[in-house]
Formats: C-alpha cells, sequence, structure tokens
C-alpha cells in the first residue's frame, strides 16, 4: 500500500518498507514547534499535525498522508537535536545511567479526515563512562536524533532496556500507524 511520508527521515521511510508500505517521501515546509513550554505530548502533535496538514494541501489526501514528530524528554525537558558535538555529549551524560521517555505524534490524512495519536516508550540507559561519550559522539551518529542517539545504530550499546515499542525510539510506531489506517479506512483487513 502506498503511503505519503511528509519527512525526509531515512529511518521512517525504512520503517515503513520493513512494514511492507510504499512511501512516497514528500518532506513538509512547516516549519515545527520549539521544546519550549506545553507539554512534550502537545508538541509531537502539534508538529506531526502540521507536517501532515502542509502536505495534504500540497498533494492532496487520495493516498494516506502520515507525519511524525520524535522528541526525547527527561526531567520533564525535551531535548531536541544537538546542534555541536559539545551538546551531543551533555544530552548523552544526561542519560547516562537513568530512564528517560520517547514521544512520537503520528498524524495521517485521508479523504478529508485526520486522526492524531501519540505513543509513548521508556528507555532505560546503561551508565556511560567519559570514553564511551567521546566515542559515540566522535561516531557522527548522534547529531541528527532527537536525544542525540539512534537505538537502531551504535546508539543501541547504550540502552539497557526498554518498555513498550522499540519503533517508536526509531521515529514511527508503526502497529499505531497500522491502527491508525484501519480506522480512518485506509486499509481494510
Amino acid at each position: 500500500m502506498q503511503v505519503v511520508l511528509a519527512s525526509a527521515s531515512p529511518r521512517r521511510k525504512e520503517l515503513l518498507l520493513q512494514a511492507g508500505f510504499e512511501p512516497l517521501v514528500c518532506p513538509s515546509s512547516y516549519r515545527e514547534e520549539a521544546g519550549r513550554g506545553g507539554s512534550p505530548a502537545r508538541l509531537v502533535l502539534a508538529n506531526a499535525r502540521g507536517k501532515c496538514r502542509a502536505v495534504v494541501k500540497e498533494r492532496g489526501d487520495a493516498v494516506p498522508v502520515v507525519g511524525a514528530d520524535t522528541v526525547v524528554v527527561v526531567d520533564d525537558e525535551i531535548l531536541g537535536k544537538p546542534h555541536t558535538e559539545a551538546e551531543a555529549a551533555a544530552m548523552l551524560r544526561l542519560l547516562s545511567g537513568r530512564s528517560h521517555l520517547v514521544l512520537t505524534g503520528v498524524a495521517v490524512g485521508y479523504r478529508g479526515r485526520l486522526l492524531r495519536e501519540v505513543c509513548t516508550t521508556k528507555v532505560f540507559f546503561r551508565s556511560l563512562t567519559k570514553e564511551e561519550i567521546t566515542s559515540y559522539v566522535g561516531s557522527g551518529e548522534p547529531m541528527d536524533k532527537a536525544g542525540a542517539y539512534g537505538i537502531q545504530g551504535k546508539g543501541a550499546l547504550l540502552a539497557e532496556r526498554i518498555e513498550g515499542c522499540y519503533n517508536n525510539v526509531v521515529g514511527l510506531p508503526l502497529t499505531e500507524l497500522y491502527l491508525m489506517l484501519k480506522k480512518i479506512g485506509a486499509l481494510q483487513n
């Protein structure tokens, strides 16, 4: 089944392919809201909806349009994508030896309807040494990822366990998306 992905995220595209979808990548022109003020759930829902609506406006919604936004939350603070290596290292030090939440807002637009959901996963990091943080930051992997890590890559070595949807931590909760597509009428089985 074809879906329009309102994102340039290679991770989201790969997840859709893995689940048997045919994603048409159409990055959204929507400017994401920043993480200050308001709840993380409200933020990811607003950003997912904004991305979805922008692409629906450009392309229509005869094919389901999927927008998503993922954040990492620790101590009620939203960790975005680091802009510098020092920022990435600081985020990893903050996450070291404790748990945090990953929230992904998903919006699906189809034939005049829009559904939105939030998926939350709890991730537990092991205690990281200074050398491990330096090495991981030096790999470059943290630089385009919320919370400065990618669980599907070298960042898998940082997490001891997770509670909830693994794919949510990668950036798109596939089971939730599937159920949303069924609910909105895009899937008949």
